[in-house]
């Protein structure tokens, strides 16, 4: 048996113990990681700025970087986010839903955990701590399979975890890091359906795609990003600037960050040159149809592959529009179901917007960087997915819990 099957039959046997622990006990575990967090904040710094030194050697582009890049405030984010898992209600055991029936059985939905957890994910040490969390309140088994580009990280967080789990008698192999970071492993993770209950995978439309095409595993698909922002032609001036740039700009690394701004073009005759200046001196690149070259000259031609582009970085593709209508066509022709916002103060435009779009998440006057589990009250998240079937959105505890029916009757036999 090969290292990966190894680890998924250690991650499968250790589940079967940490869907027995007690909402207290996973809550104990939970409190204390995040205390160890802290205690070990250099000493995961310390291998975060391997990762990074290596990522600048091997040309990983900004975005990556700043994706790899933690911090002491991330850490310290790192750590709350296993306070505030601990602080939520334990999903696990919760009644769905029970009716009776005529002949006398009753009928219950309660949920319970899905087993192990496959996580495949680029450049992100935050993941490893985010779905190891939500993981273990959710009674479920960690199997993690982070890039090479973020080993040193990735192994620095697990050695805290288990300090942790070892501490308080709970096997190590509820949260695994693959010891194996090839494309060859990740590969291998697609068919360990002996193994594995679901796979997640995390990064970019490569890897997703690779995931979802190739993987008998079950699949919870997170999506790519390229989400849009509408300004309409009553949006307040301030509110637009504000929430485009911000929603640009605020983090721009990040998979709910606006790609594309749209402007009605009354909006933009009146304000769209101090739009593109408040851009411009945050340092965003602008790429804009001949209407938006118009209004400022160091504004680039974009290209129709610009509408379509998730940049991750300090670049907006700007378009204009007639009206409400050809915004929702522009988004339906290139958004990704991920996070689309109007800004307005017409009723009839936010209510056209609001049933037209097909998102996860959609914003009436709300910069799209709110679609995250922390910010949707989830503590953390193990996703985002822009799939409809299990989960949609912020992925959060319920996401990793499935349901099953028990039937209690008094000596009923089928006729």
């Amino acid at each position: 048996m090969g290292v990966m099957l190894e680890q998924g039959k250690k991650a499968k046997k250790a589940a079967e113990q940490i869907s027995q622990l007690s909402t207290e006990e996973k809550n104990n575990l939970l409190y204390a990681m995040g205390e160890q967090f802290e205690k070990d904040t250099q000493d995961i710094l310390k291998e975060n700025e391997k990762d990074l030194l290596a990522g600048e050697k091997n040309g990983l582009s900004a975005a990556l970087l700043d994706r790899l890049r933690l911090s002491p405030e991330r850490i310290n984010n790192m750590a709350d986010g296993f306070r505030q898992v601990a602080s939520l209600e334990d999903p696990i055991g919760e009644e769905i839903e029970s009716w009776d029936r005529p002949n006398g059985l009753y009928i219950q939905s309660i949920r319970v955990p899905l087993g192990v957890a496959g996580i495949i994910y680029e450049a992100r040490p935050n993941v490893t701590a985010d779905a190891a969390g939500l993981c273990i309140k959710t009674g479920n088994a960690a199997f993690l399979r982070g890039s090479s580009s973020a080993y040193h990280s990735n192994k620095a967080v697990v050695a805290s975890i288990h300090k942790v789990l070892r501490s308080q008698n709970v096997t190590t192999e509820a949260v695994q890091l693959a010891e194996d970071t090839s494309r060859e492993a990740a590969s291998e993770m697609f068919t360990m359906n002996e193994y594995l209950d679901v796979l997640i995978p995390r990064g970019g439309a490569g890897l997703i795609q690779a995931v979802v095409k190739n993987s008998s595993v079950p699949v919870l698909e997170t999506g790519v990003g390229n989400c849009h922002v509408y300004i309409d032609e009553t949006a307040d001036k301030e509110m637009g600037i504000s929430i485009a740039v911000n929603a640009k700009t605020q983090r721009p690394s990040v998979c709910n960050a606006a790609e594309t701004i749209i402007v009605n073009k009354k909006w933009a005759e009146e304000n769209g040159k101090e739009l593109i200046e408040a851009l411009f001196n945050k340092g965003v690149e602008i790429r804009g149809d001949a209407f938006i070259q118009r209004l400022h000259p160091n504004v680039q031609e974009a290209s129709k592959e610009d509408w379509q582009e998730e940049y991750l970085d300090l670049i907006a593709a700007v378009k204009s529009v007639e009206n409400t209508n050809e915004a929702i066509d522009h988004i339906k022709q290139f958004g990704t179901g991920h996070s689309e916002a109007i800004i307005t103060e017409t009723e009839k435009n936010k209510n056209l917007f609001l049933s037209q779009i097909d998102a996860a998440a959609l914003y009436h006057n709300a910069s799209t960087r709110f679609t995250d589990g922390d910010e949707f009250g989830f503590g953390a998240e193990i996703g985002i997915s822009t799939q409809k079937l299990h989960a949609r959105g912020p992925m959060g505890l319920k996401a990793l819990t499935s349901s099953k029916y028990i039937i209690s009757g008094n000596g009923q036999i089928k006729e």
